[in-house]
């Protein structure tokens, strides 16, 4: 114990401070510089220091329709974070048991990590595409009158995003339940209840936190997807698409305010995320030590 550090731990502990650097230096550098003065640039040294661009971007009717792009990204992480929940919860149930093709289901799930993003992308467009043909071509005429493209957030948007957190959230689900412990379902079972009542009132209260982690993967990874939307958004650009398309041609530090705000939605939702698995684990704790004295 009495003995120094060793010069491999210090050689360490600087490549480490160097890759921490590495990876949040850009956005320590984004979140300075969006408080520049009112005459700052996108570049040290800063002019000033205040609240200016932030305001612009809140007052809109700048650089993008902000609030437009926001609201968009908002709702469809809301939803591709509930239907990532909802389906990796169910297939999670399902996986419990071995069924016909499960071994194929499960590899097709997990095919869509290994495939690039943006051959996914082109994959789904052009499956809209030919979709879009066949109802021009073939549909009735209520539906073919002023008829664009099926394509939009909601349909081949959200496809696209749930390729990306559908395989996250199973193989979470595939972690919790092989570590869960069969013997609380046999007691309930034991005691009367239902299926329904097991799942209720037994698995759910147990998985609860890790349920609030996958769908923290579902928001985050939708929130902040570009790679997988970039070819199946349709005519309306979520907000990372909106953010790499000004990064060509705004000149003013608005599009340093836009990655802060977007960024403090990110952490927003992660430190509500934790907050909450801490107050259902500190629960769970409480409940089982009230049971064990029992």
């Amino acid at each position: 114990m009495n003995e120094g550090r060793s010069p491999a731990f210090y050689a360490l502990a600087a490549f480490f401070c160097l890759f921490v650097l590495f990876m949040y230096g850009p956005t320590i550098v984004i979140f300075v510089l969006s408080f520049q003065g009112p005459s700052g640039g996108l570049t040290f040294p800063m002019n000033g220091v205040s609240v200016h661009w932030f305001e612009k971007l809140w007052v809109g009717g700048g650089i993008v329709n902000i609030w437009g792009a926001f609201g968009r990204s908002l709702e469809l992480g809301v939803v591709v974070m509930l239907l990532t929940v909802l389906l990796s919860l169910l297939a999670g149930l399902a996986f419990r048991k071995r069924f016909r093709g499960s071994d194929l289901l499960f590899y097709v799930t997990i095919a869509s990590l290994i495939v690039p993003s943006i051959v996914t992308s082109l994959g789904i467009a052009l499956e809209f595409r030919l979709v879009d043909d066949l109802i021009k071509k073939y549909g009735p005429e209520w539906l073919t009158d002023g008829f664009h493209t099926s394509m939009g957030n909601f349909t081949s948007g959200l496809g696209a995003h749930l390729t990306w957190t559908l395989p996250f959230g199973l193989l979470v689900m595939f972690a919790i339940f092989n570590r869960f412990d069969s013997r609380y379902e046999e007691a309930a079972r034991d005691l009367g209840a239902t299926p329904w009542q097991t799942l209720r009132h037994v698995i759910l209260p147990i998985i609860l936190p890790s349920l609030v982690g996958v769908g923290l993967f579902g928001f985050t990874l939708s929130w902040d997807e570009i790679a997988r939307s970039s070819q199946v958004m349709g005519e309306h650009n979520t907000l990372p698409m909106e953010l790499q398309g000004l990064t060509t041609t705004v000149t003013t530090p608005e599009i340093y305010a836009l990655g802060t705000a977007t960024t403090g939605v990110s952490f927003a939702v992660i430190a509500v995320a934790l907050f909450a698995i801490a107050i259902l684990r500190a629960r769970q704790t409480r409940f089982g030590s009230d049971a064990g004295k029992a």
